[in-house]
């Protein structure tokens, strides 16, 4: 279940005066040269100091790969950070009005006594200014590997701990190696796995004759669903800067990994002044991006997009059986659903997503389950989780075909996308942008292409007398959406 899974390193902030705006970060820093122009993360170091306990346990119950005594440190530093904070601002109160002292002086002793004052004063307040940048520094670091809070809710436990929500479509057929993906491909000619694997390389692959115009009638038909309940169409770039991805939190799981297992980097010259580009490993990086340091209207919230690109996956070969055929691939496509909420409306903006992905797999007519992810099964940013699993008779298993998070105000503080409530007294008082309430960030897999094909194929098979696949029953859903004509529609049949 984790192949959609969101693999942030996160955490879920409360509004805090208390940010950090100065100094280098390691994590923004080691793969981006230059990054992109965006202020640093805004994190909410006071949250987990009132709550240092709590978000221990939650570390652990998540299988977070918090290091020993990060939470600790972000308390001791915090509390550090404060009382340096306190001595700054006195002494560039005092700072301030040792001018008008200078001014009043009587005699030459007496202004030197000043002045000398001054200088200290001035020596005093670099020293304070440089450790509160350390500190910030070391703030930052600890607090982005803390995972975000989770639903009360959610179960506990590993993935065997999931809970299903409901279950949706036709009777599950019973286990068939027959019916295969991979073998109906064959028979049918519908994928290239040995072309992919000499063109390309393993996990790589073809689409070919109705697989081809499945994938394009798959794609117009959940963008139509979408579409169809305000979600704005958008086409997202595949490439895009690596530090976008790093702030969305498209990271590894296991800390012993690196930012590279995962994702495909764009070589360039060692010399070129260009950011460090990387394949984007979902359109919700890009879709995320697309509001990055603005500041929205309330009115406009929840602000619903769908966005269509290819999703690239470098760790795509290091997980065993599921690396046969379509299931667990290098390169697919991807329509995702993506919200900007308030933060009080972003649950009932995950049941709205949910609502979408069950209108368009039910519309497949396959058999399908919605599923609560216990803790372990978390991405760092997501406050709450649901899978979406098709039966796929032919590998006598479920499959993941969707995920949708929560992920609530982890994105925004770190790409800067806030919101301006309609009426409040803020509003009257023209606030700073930095005193504004951050959007809440929420995404779901409308439809991956290679496991939606996998379930259609698997399900809807034909086989003649002597047990040989000759053509696909596919749902009627697709057909307003099918291409071509001939021997390709001939062997389906539109049930």
């Amino acid at each position: 279940m984790s192949w959609c899974r969101n693999r942030f390193v996160a955490l879920a902030w409360r509004k805090c005066e208390h940010t950090v705006s100065r100094g280098p970060c390691p994590r923004y820093a080691s793969h981006n040269a230059p990054t992109s122009d965006l202020p640093k993360p805004r994190l909410d170091y006071r949250a987990i100091t009132e709550a240092a306990t709590y978000k221990s346990h939650n570390a652990f119950n998540r299988k977070a790969p918090v290091p020993v005594g990060a939470i600790k440190s972000i308390t001791r530093h915090y509390e550090e950070r404060k009382a340096i904070s306190g001595e700054l601002d006195f002494k560039r109160h005092a700072r301030n009005s040792i001018g008008q002292r200078i001014r009043n002086t009587k005699t030459p002793e007496e202004k030197k006594s000043v002045t000398e004052e001054a200088k200290a004063l001035k020596a005093d307040i670099h020293l304070l200014e440089m450790r509160l940048s350390e500190l910030d520094d070391k703030l930052l670091e600890l607090a982005l590997v803390v995972p975000n809070d989770t639903h009360p809710s959610t179960p506990l436990g590993p993935e065997e701990a999931a809970v299903v929500l409901s279950t949706h479509g036709p009777e599950p057929l019973p286990c068939n190696p027959k019916r295969d993906h991979v073998s109906v491909g064959q028979a049918l000619g519908l994928f290239g796995f040995e072309a992919g694997a000499l063109v390309t390389g393993s996990s790589w692959y073809y689409l070919q004759a109705e697989a081809a115009l499945l994938e394009m009638a798959l794609t117009n038909y959940a963008m139509s669903i979408a579409v169809k309940h305000g979600y704005q169409p958008v086409m997202t770039p595949d490439v895009i800067r690596a530090d976008i991805a790093t702030r969305c939190g498209f990271q590894p799981r296991d800390e012993r990994d690196v930012l590279d297992s995962q994702m495909y980097h764009i070589a360039q010259n060692s010399s070129s002044s260009h950011p460090d580009l990387v394949l984007s490993g979902t359109a919700e990086i890009p879709l995320a991006g697309l509001h990055a340091n603005r500041v929205l209207e309330e009115s406009s919230l929840p602000l619903r997009m769908v966005g269509l690109g290819r999703s690239f996956r470098a760790e795509a070969g290091a997980r065993g059986a599921d690396t046969r055929g379509l299931y667990r691939v290098h390169q697919f496509s991807k329509l995702e659903l993506f919200v900007l909420s308030t933060e009080n409306a972003s649950e009932a903006a995950m049941e709205d997503i949910r609502r979408v992905q069950v209108e368009i797999f039910e519309g497949l007519g396959i058999p399908f389950r919605v599923l609560d992810m216990p803790t372990e099964e978390l991405g760092a940013s997501a406050f709450r989780k649901y899978d979406m699993e098709a039966w796929m008779p032919g590998r006598g298993s479920w499959g993941e075909i969707s995920s949708t998070s929560n992920c609530t105000d982890y994105q925004a503080r770190r790409l800067h996308i806030r919101y301006r409530r309609s009426t409040s007294l803020e509003d009257a008082a023209q606030p700073s942008v930095a005193s504004l309430p951050f959007v809440h960030t929420l995404n779901g897999t409308a439809a991956a292409i290679p496991r939606l094909i996998v379930a259609l194929v698997e399900n809807g098979a034909i086989f003649n007398g002597e047990g040989k696949a000759v053509g696909l029953n596919l749902p009627h859903a697709l057909k307003p959406y099918w291409m071509g004509s001939g021997t390709v529609t001939n062997r389906v049949r539109w049930v």
